[in-house]
């Protein structure tokens, strides 16, 4: 039978594969066919994770989260998809249909792909990673070895005796995609279809996510394990999982490769108490250590009160006033260019003037702006760090010898004292205010003093007194992570303990020094022979005062 004709009328279809839950495995195709979106239809596991790379004006007709215990009765059930992808196409619109794993492994979606085709409608298929290989990755357990072990996938859900039968009698790899309460009954099958008792058997729950958990049994003894591990019974126990077994999968193998669940901070939750912006790069680093980020902002940012003096001071900058700008925080570039914008300037304006940033995610701002610093410190990134490299006031060189400096309301005047020393004159301008933000939502304000935070990150003695001021003071159990000395000691003096101090006045060697804590922490419940858990999980007053 040929093909029916496209329907040229008709918008596209893509089925994406989101994965399993990590973000980072998204393909870049899929970024991009998310990114042209007008209608979002995804699995409500993986909203999340695709919904950041489609336009904010996208339609979103599944809105429930992964996160969520429950779908409202009003929003369509997965069922539904299938009218929602076809009324959306039929309309013109360009559909994201974005599932759990791969869509060539999802029999619905095959079912929807067969509709779109039946009417013309032309779609593309993303493929995505199939829980069912990339769970066992980031598990630590290799499906195959060098001798060419053979593997055999099957959905607990529709396999019959048959096919357990020969899973049973076979020595393949076995991966099995079933659920949580369900995987013992599994393990029964392929004993009863030939497999012996001790055959060994990893079992993980939320596979690729920082909440990840892997338990290391035999078919006979999977029950015992997960009961001794209060992992069941559970209201939990209908949660995928993906049970591989074989020799492949025993726990020789997985101490060795398990490198995603032995990462330092692996499944902390660590509170980033800065703006969104500032927090983002760190959000980054923290992720990279397994930690799952958690901003919240302590400081807003506004407009100055009495704006003319910043005013006066762009227009200075484009009449030639300033030999340099010096900028000491991402603030002050987005005040700056705000102001740009609101006179119709762009980058162009900073032609024939040096340019000045206080550290490395300020001189991003400036680039993200269009413009190249001249002067980063090579050093300190701090205002002192700025002043060892800053060059003195030369009559010869230099035609003119004022700065603008374009700071907040309550910065320090060690930049100033320092370049006036120097020989220049310094147009000091408020370029914006910083005020303490609102307070947290109550769920974030409880975790915080409940101790459901594992770790905080405090980059300032100002972190330190807003997020006390509006959230309350971190639980006894939470570690504490301070930028410095001056940072300690006002956590000090709030009564929190200092559990780890940055050797450097750096948010990324702060991060890093947590992490270095986290790796030792674990380290030594391994030699002690103790299960690795995290802060959050042990009783207030059980943990030794540790500093590094």
């Amino acid at each position: 039978m040929n093909p029916t004709a496209p329907n040229h009328s008709a918008g596209q279809v893509t089925f994406l594969g989101a994965g399993p839950g990590d973000p980072g495995l998204l393909t870049l195709r899929a970024v991009e066919a998310l990114a042209s979106a007008d209608v979002l239809i995804a699995d409500p596991q993986v909203l999340d994770v695709v919904r950041v790379h489609a336009r904010a004006q996208v339609d979103t007709p599944l809105q429930a989260s992964a996160d969520e215990a429950s779908i409202p009765a009003d929003v369509p059930t997965l069922r539904d998809t299938a009218n929602l992808v076809m009324t959306a196409a039929r309309a013109g619109k360009r559909v994201v249909r974005a599932v759990t794993g791969d869509p060539g492994l999802d029999g619905d979606v095959a079912e929807e792909m067969l509709a779109c085709a039946s009417e013309g409608i032309v779609f593309e298929v993303v493929p995505g990673i199939a829980a069912a290989v990339g769970v066992p990755a980031y598990a630590g357990v290799p499906l195959r070895d060098a001798e060419g072990t053979d593997v055999r996938f099957v959905d607990a859900r529709s396999a019959d005796a048959r096919c357990w039968s020969e899973v049973g009698a076979s020595d393949a790899t076995a991966v099995v995609s079933t659920t949580l309460d369900s995987v013992a009954a599994a393990a029964g099958e392929l004993v009863s279809g030939g497999r012996k008792p001790d055959t060994p058997m990893t079992v993980t729950v939320a596979g690729t996510t920082t909440r990840q958990r892997t338990w290391t049994a035999t078919l006979g003894s999977v029950a015992q394990v997960l009961k001794a591990a209060k992992v069941l019974p559970s209201a939990d126990g209908g949660q995928p999982v993906i049970a591989v077994v074989g020799e492949r999968s025993a726990a020789a193998q997985r101490d060795r490769l398990s490198w995603f669940e032995s990462k330092p901070l692996f499944g902390w939750r660590v509170l980033v108490p800065r703006t969104k912006e500032q927090a983002a790069s760190l959000s980054d680093q923290l992720v990279s250590y397994g930690a799952v980020s958690h901003e919240v902002p302590t400081i807003a940012v506004e407009p100055p009160r009495t704006p003319q003096q910043m005013e006066r001071a762009v227009k200075g900058l484009v009449t030639g006033r300033y030999e340099w700008i010096a900028f000491t925080s991402v603030n002050a570039v987005k005040a700056v260019r705000e102001k740009f914008e609101e006179y119709g300037l762009d980058a162009r304006a900073f032609a024939g003037i040096k340019v000045a940033a206080v550290g490395e995610q300020t001189a991003k701002a400036l680039v993200a702006f269009g413009v190249k610093p001249d002067l980063v410190p090579s050093g300190e990134q701090s205002a002192a760090g700025l002043l060892e490299d800053w060059p003195p006031y030369d009559s010869v060189f230099d035609p003119i010898d004022r700065v603008f400096l374009p700071r907040a309301d309550i910065a320090t005047e060690t930049l100033v004292a320092g370049l006036i020393e120097l020989g220049w004159e310094v147009d000091d301008v408020t370029a914006y205010r910083t005020v303490r933000a609102s307070p947290p939502p109550a769920e974030t304000r409880e975790a915080i003093k409940g101790g459901g935070f594992d770790a905080v990150l405090f980059t300032s003695s100002s972190t330190v007194r807003n997020l006390v001021g509006i959230a309350g003071k971190p639980h006894n159990v939470t570690v504490i992570a301070c930028i410095g000395p001056a940072t300690a000691k006002t956590a000090e003096e709030h009564g929190l303990r200092v559990d780890v101090m940055s050797p450097e006045p750096s948010v990324h060697k702060l991060a890093e020094a947590l992490a270095d804590f986290g790796a030792a922490r674990r380290d030594a419940a391994l030699e002690a022979g103790d299960p690795v858990t995290r802060p959050s999980e042990r009783r207030p007053g059980s943990r030794r005062r540790a500093r590094s």
